[in-house]
């Protein structure tokens, strides 16, 4: 680097310091900061790295200890001191802790929304590395070529699934990501030999293919100028992945809460010998950048602004209570990256007319139509799982969808399920419009910390980031059996999960217009196809057309009725049904088609004029999203009631391979109508 863009760095490096010292011995002991966690040994290679990234296009997963990097990225003072501080100019306005960032892209690279599990920034990045990929050669957009990725973690993070997730992906898929590991030897208390062979992950990972590891002492100025620069030149040009392992001092406890107790007075010492900031101190003084009395005036000249920043920040307004309250899900104003809006593209149009004749198909039929026609009308959308390419999936949702749209928008992910939705997360990121396939229900336990993670993201950067996608699963019991892994249901799992729209079509018309309408949204949403109505008569229907489109939240009345309503979804439309059928009653039947959003107002319009209400689920009966509906009916409704709110729901158990156990457990048409019997007799 030039004489000047040293200055530039040190000047990160000593403003980040300085921040960090006045936290720890004045805002966290007066109780202003609760959550304080410094850098400190850690600045020099961050800002370095931050100073690099300006490619335009560039992205970046950070952590806790990141924020050197994130002021490189263009972060000011004042909003370094107001996250901690939970105050209103904070990049997340009060909602989150201080050191989970994300900034939009101010200098030329955008820093994702950071999580507060360990480990979880990898999958994410490597999904906006793909997006690189994509951008490049598939949209031909020349301005994203050169760009790249890093994930910024500590080495106690190499431990974690999505770690492994991403590093198979990147060099599986050859993608322009660096794993920037800074390694200060200890993951809390834990030393890093438990983390890694040896503690040296550079070391464990010299054989692994495709990737290129440089190890570099990350206190050493020259050294650290040289190898991150030249790595991410390297990364740039070959678009192939590296790791970097940076060795760095931890010179404080991992949290403003940590004693350091566990480190020898001779650890402790070794690592304030290796203090970055005096190295960079004597180059200056060596290079005659600067005299000693030089340095000492450039380090007061920042500390003035730092001070000032200090001031500015703490005479903020706290956030208004009610804002906790907002941004959750989509509220009519555009994230500023995520999806098609968060680059000012809107998404196709659409008449929303229905064709009524024609033949009719399968809902999975239905399924891959939509899908067909959304990858021709948007060039975003991106389709991708196991088995979906050439297989065309195990459900065939994605037959011949490769051939038509090309292997890099219709792809084969490998076995991950953190991998396909953390990469999904940074895809979204990136601008695409992400459509991941989950198997079956069961199989997306390992990306629960994902899950979780994106739903919260619009809430967690106070509208900044959103990450719309449509995760597609086929839930439930299938027509020939059921067995514990592959029959789950569990949708009130992804009705408790925040920020997640959940669709839970019953018929073929229902699943197109509801998937086109997520599929042009701009949140995440869960698409839920039930594995005994996917390819049988009872889910079957006419194509309704390529602009039919379903409102989220609006349920269908599927047969009037005066004596009781039922309230169901998904399969469980087609028992009710049925069991009306046997008892011969005049019975309503709704079909919410949604989750969440559910439509509150059909449902208790309804039960007011029926005066009785059974609420029909396959997912099992306790914290099932049927005692959602059943306490709002008895809520609002309690005078309109003759009899108690019924709930017909599987058994707490899970779903048995034999037919005749499944019988016991998933209600059964007989049941139902035995259970409305006893409802209409009360």
């Amino acid at each position: 680097m030039t004489k000047n863009e040293w200055l530039e760095v040190a000047r990160t490096v000593l403003a980040s310091r300085i921040i960090d010292t006045i936290e720890e011995t004045e805002l966290a002991p007066s109780g202003r900061v609760t959550y304080q966690f410094s850098a400190r040994g850690h600045e020099l290679p961050q800002a370095i790295l931050g100073h690099a990234l300006r490619q335009g296009h560039d992205g970046a997963t950070v952590y806790y200890r990141s924020r050197p990097f994130v002021i490189a990225a263009g972060m000011t003072y004042e909003e370094s001191f107001a996250g901690p501080l939970a105050l209103s100019g904070s990049r997340n306005g009060g909602r989150d802790i201080g050191v989970v960032h994300s900034l939009p892209n101010r200098n030329g690279v955008t820093v994702l929304p950071a999580s507060g599990d360990v480990g979880a920034q990898y999958t994410p990045c490597v999904g906006w590395a793909q997006a690189i990929s994509y951008h490049a050669t598939v949209l031909n957009d020349d301005s994203w070529k050169g760009a790249i990725a890093v994930a910024l973690g500590g080495d106690g993070s190499t431990a974690t699934n999505g770690f492994w997730a991403a590093l198979n992906i990147a060099t599986t898929l050859k993608l322009p990501m660096i794993f920037f590991i800074e390694d200060n030897q200890f993951g809390i208390s834990v030393p890093g030999t438990m983390q890694t062979p040896g503690g040296n992950i550079a070391e464990n990972l010299a054989a692994f293919g495709g990737l290129r590891i440089v190890d570099v002492d990350g206190t050493n100025p020259e050294e650290s100028d040289r190898l991150i620069s030249k790595t991410v030149d390297h990364v740039r040009e070959s678009q192939r992945p590296a790791l970097l392992r940076v060795r760095v001092p931890r010179i404080c406890g991992h949290s403003g809460a940590d004693n350091q107790s566990y480190k020898t007075p001779e650890q402790r010492e070794d690592d304030v010998s290796r203090d970055p900031v005096n190295k960079l101190r004597s180059m200056f003084i060596r290079k005659k950048y600067m005299t000693e009395e030089g340095w000492e005036e450039f380090v007061a000249s920042v500390n003035d602004e730092v001070v000032q920043a200090r001031d500015a920040a703490l005479a903020q307004a706290q956030p208004e209570p009610a804002d906790a309250l907002t941004m959750v899900f989509f509220d009519g104003t555009p994230q500023k990256h995520g999806g098609l809006l968060g680059d000012g593209i809107e998404p196709p149009s659409s008449t929303g007319l229905k064709v009524e004749d024609g033949p009719r198909v399968n809902l999975i039929e239905a399924v891959k139509r939509t899908l067909d026609r959304e990858l021709t009308v948007n060039t975003r959308c991106v389709v991708f799982g196991e088995d979906v390419g050439m297989k065309g999936g195990v459900h065939g949702a994605t037959v011949d969808l490769q051939v038509r749209h090309g292997a890099g928008r219709v792809f084969d992910t490998s076995l991950n399920e953190d991998g396909i939705i953390g990469r999904a997360v940074g895809m979204a990121a990136a601008g695409l419009v992400p459509v991941p396939e989950i198997q079956f229900r069961k199989y997306l336990d390992p990306a629960t910390e994902q899950i979780n993670d994106c739903g919260t993201l619009r809430w967690r950067t106070n509208g900044d980031f959103a990450a719309p996608m449509v995760v597609r699963i086929p839930v439930g019991f299938s027509k020939r059996t059921g067995d514990p892994w592959h029959s789950v249901s569990g949708e009130a799992i992804f009705a408790h999960t925040i920020g997640w729209r959940v669709a839970m079509p019953s018929n073929a018309q229902d699943a197109v217009g509801l998937l086109r309408t997520a599929l042009r949204g701009n949140d995440p949403t869960f698409f839920l196809e039930h594995r005994a109505i996917q390819d049988t008569a009872p889910g079957r229907g006419v194509y309704p057309g390529d602009d039919y489109l379903v409102p989220f939240g609006v349920a269908t009345i599927v047969r009037p009725g005066t004596r009781a309503t039922i309230v169901t979804w998904g399969e469980m439309v087609h028992r009710a049904k049925s069991a009306v059928e046997l008892t011969g009653e005049d019975i309503e039947i709704i079909d919410l088609r949604t989750i969440v959003p559910w439509d509150r107002e059909a449902v208790l319009s309804s039960v007011r004029r029926t005066n009785r209400c059974m609420v029909l689920h396959e997912d099992t009966i306790t914290a099932g999203f049927g005692a959602e509906i059943a306490a709002t009916i008895t809520s609002d409704c309690f005078s309109s009631l003759d009899a108690p709110v019924v709930r017909c729901a599987s058994v707490d158990v899970p779903i048995p391979y034999n037919k005749g156990m499944m019988d016991a457990v998933i209600p059964t048409i007989e049941r139902v109508a035995s259970e409305l019997r006893s409802l209409l007799a009360y």
